[in-house]
């Protein structure tokens, strides 16, 4: 049995080594991320690691829905926390109309939601939300219409100057196309010039 002694008093010395080791370990400094009193289940949400990513469907834009209440904190966390919200009214056709707006940190308007209880209309101005089928702002009217007829209007309101039409297969979304013209007030372009125009709005309504 002598024999083996050396080597048992090597073995154990090397555990209490590396336990010595791992328990200094744990007690030095760490990370905010693994903190125990400042670790919450939200740090394991891909939004929280790489900024939030919202996407309009024919259901809405991220979690807004046409059920989701008109209230900031309701907003707030439907868009992730994307943008700082402030709430205003405007009278469009004799009618007052409620509204929230979600600014990025220049106050650029990157999304307005419409509605009085719920949301019923949303305009989507911000350049990095897609729709669920990828189309994205930019797109060239062409890559998606082939004609106007049956499919698009002319834009109204602050859209005037641009041609609205409805989204492929979809009931809820329609997309306002944007570019050079220079005929009479109220036509709508043709085909020809429209083929150029690009993507440069995204509208849901309910």
């Amino acid at each position: 049995m002598k024999t083996f002694r050396p080597a048992i008093l090597l073995a154990a010395l090397m555990l209490a080594g590396c336990a010595g080791s791992s328990s200094h370990s744990d007690s030095a400094p760490s990370s905010t991320w693994w903190n125990p009193v400042s670790w919450s289940w939200s740090s394991l949400s891909p939004t929280h690691w790489f900024g939030s990513s919202l996407t309009v469907s024919e259901q809405g834009l991220g979690e807004v829905k046409s059920s989701t209440l008109m209230q900031r904190d309701v907003l707030n966390d439907a868009l992730n926390g994307s943008y700082h919200l402030r709430q205003g009214m405007r009278t469009t056709d004799g009618n007052i109309v409620h509204f929230w707006q979600g600014v990025d940190s220049d106050k650029q308007v990157k999304v307005e939601l419409v509605g009085d209880t719920t949301v019923n209309r949303i305009d989507i101005l911000d350049h990095d939300i897609t729709t669920e089928s990828g189309v994205k702002f930019g797109t060239a009217f062409s890559d998606l219409y082939s004609k106007a007829y049956g499919a698009c209007q002319k834009g109204s309101g602050a859209d005037s100057a641009s041609v609205e039409c409805k989204a492929p297969d979809s009931q809820h979304i329609s997309y306002v196309f944007s570019g050079d013209w220079h005929g009479p007030e109220g036509l709508m372009p043709s085909d020809d010039t429209l083929k150029n125009w690009t993507l440069s709005k995204i509208i849901w309504r309910r």
